[in-house]
Parts: structure tokens; C-alpha cells; sequence
């Protein structure tokens, strides 16, 4: 059995340190309190570098991740959501996956109907309103046989007069996709713009749509589902605040020396811009 023996040394600043001698050859070899605190010491340093070396790769991460995208613009430039200027109703609904959770604005949340094809979604407005533009949100990764396939979208006066304004088939949708409005009006285009420019729509040259009802109808799921998932549906107008009105402007003729006295037979334009508490109420 090896032994060990503790002996005290007196180091040349006159400290006195404990030294633990074994008889084992295989022992470990003697450590002083000065060593150690110096080992410590040491290792700490190690650990810092280390430590400072890995904080970089970490901004590296951040900056990536501020770079993957920017966030999407809402309302898109030149509209204003008029969702809830309607009264939203579903043919039929799961518990839990009604109206409410088809307006929420977390797409995991969605409609899922409970009940025979047709699957209708009713939006009745409270006014005459002029629509621009509609989208639907969908997403076949997560709702597979649940996705539709085939939607139609009415609109008219009331129930009795809509009428099919757009029809639109889908093999695996994801994400939010626009209506067509062809059939409403001709989508006219400015022959002068670049085409760098495409990505700023004038909807001011967009056909719009006059409705008290909008009305959704799914006609077929994927893999023919019965039940279907619709996790998201936007209305959009056009916003006249965002879009103003070019003013032409004549040339005026000042009043001379002559007939200052007398009143300017050419009055100028009114140019004031109209204030936002001046127009028709918009309600949200």
C-alpha cells in the first residue's frame, strides 16, 4: 500500500505551503498552492479565449438571420384591409375552427368545415364597397387531403342576385395567393413603365368590384376530401389617402402695376389637400 506524508516547506518569499509526498511511484507529483492558483488561473484564461472566440460566430448567426428577408408589408401599398366591415358566416364548422379562428391572424389557426360539399364561407358588408382585390391563404404541407382543390368566388346585392366573378383550381397551394379579377374588368397597363417597376402595382388601373356579399365556395379537396381547411381570407379597397390625385394646373396671370387695385381675373387652383377627418368615415 503506498503511503503519503505531509510535510511543510518554507519558499523562498517565506510561505508556507503544505507538499504531499507519496510513496507510490504512480502517484501524482507534489502541487503547492502557489501551482494550483497559478492552474486556475490558467484554465480561466483558456476558457475566456475560448468564450470570445465562439461569441463571434454568434453575431455571425443574428446578422444572417437579419438578412434571410424582410418582413411582408401589410396592407401592400395603396390598400386598406376592409375585413371588418363584413359579417363573416360558414355553412358549417368543428368546434373550435369557426369564424373566429378563420379571422385570426395566426395561420395556424383555420376554418375546418363539418358537413357536405359545397363548403360555403358568407361575408355581408354593412355598405356598398368597392373591392380591389382578394386573397385566400393555404397550405397543403400541413393539410394535405384537407387542402381545397377547386374554389368559386360570387358576389352581388344579396343572396339572390350573386354571381361567379372568378373560379380557381389548385394542385398543392402554399401560402397566400390572389384572386383573379379578369372577368370583373380589363386590368389596364401603362405602356411608360420600366421594368424595374413591376412590383408597384397602380390600382388606381385595376377593375373594382361593387358588393354587399362576398361569397367563397369550395367545391373540391385534394385526395377528395370531404371536410376542408381555409386558414385565411383578406379583402382589400383602395386606399385614396395613399393614392392622391394629380392636380393640372394652368398658368396664371398675375395682376399688373397697372390694375393692381382691381381683382385677378384668373383665380389659382384650390391645391389644399383634403385632411383625413374631412372624408367619408372609415370603420375597422
Amino acid at each position: 500500500m503506498p503511503t503519503t506524508a505531509r510535510t511543510r516547506v518554507r519558499s523562498r518569499n517565506g510561505v508556507l505551503s503544505a507538499i504531499e509526498v507519496s510513496s507510490d511511484a504512480s502517484a501524482q507529483q507534489p502541487v503547492t498552492n502557489e501551482n494550483t492558483g497559478g492552474l486556475e488561473e490558467g484554465m480561466g484564461e483558456e476558457v475566456g479565449e475560448e468564450e470570445d472566440e465562439e461569441e463571434p460566430e454568434e453575431e455571425e448567426d443574428d446578422v444572417l438571420e437579419d438578412d434571410e428577408g424582410e418582413p411582408e408589408v401589410f396592407p401592400p401599398p395603396g390598400l386598406k384591409e376592409i375585413s371588418s366591415l363584413a359579417s363573416w358566416t360558414v355553412s358549417t364548422a368543428k368546434p373550435g375552427s369557426g369564424v373566429a379562428a378563420l379571422r385570426s391572424p395566426d395561420p395556424a389557426h383555420f376554418w375546418q368545415s363539418d358537413g357536405p360539399q359545397p363548403h360555403l364561407l358568407s361575408i355581408h358588408f354593412f355598405k356598398l364597397v368597392s373591392i380591389v382585390s382578394v386573397e385566400v391563404l393555404l397550405d397543403f404541407e400541413v393539410d394535405e387531403s384537407y387542402t381545397p382543390t377547386k374554389i368559386q368566388f360570387l358576389a352581388g346585392m344579396g343572396v339572390h342576385d350573386i354571381q361567379e366573378f372568378a373560379e380557381m383550381t389548385f394542385e398543392q397551394p402554399n401560402g397566400w395567393h390572389e384572386v383573379d379579377f379578369s372577368n370583373v374588368g380589363p386590368i389596364e397597363h401603362d405602356d411608360d413603365e420600366d421594368e424595374d417597376s413591376d412590383d408597384v402595382i397602380d390600382w388606381s388601373k385595376r377593375p373594382v368590384l361593387r358588393a354587399f356579399l362576398l361569397q367563397v365556395r369550395i367545391l373540391e379537396n385534394h385526395q377528395n376530401g370531404k371536410d376542408t381547411h381555409l386558414r385565411g381570407v383578406r379583402v382589400f379597397a383602395r386606399d385614396e389617402g395613399q393614392q392622391p390625385r394629380r392636380v393640372h394646373t394652368k398658368p396664371v396671370s398675375r395682376p399688373t402695376a397697372s390694375n393692381s387695385s382691381g381683382l385677378a381675373l384668373n383665380a389659382e387652383p384650390n391645391t389644399i389637400k383634403m385632411a383625413t377627418w374631412m372624408m367619408d368615415p372609415d370603420l375597422r
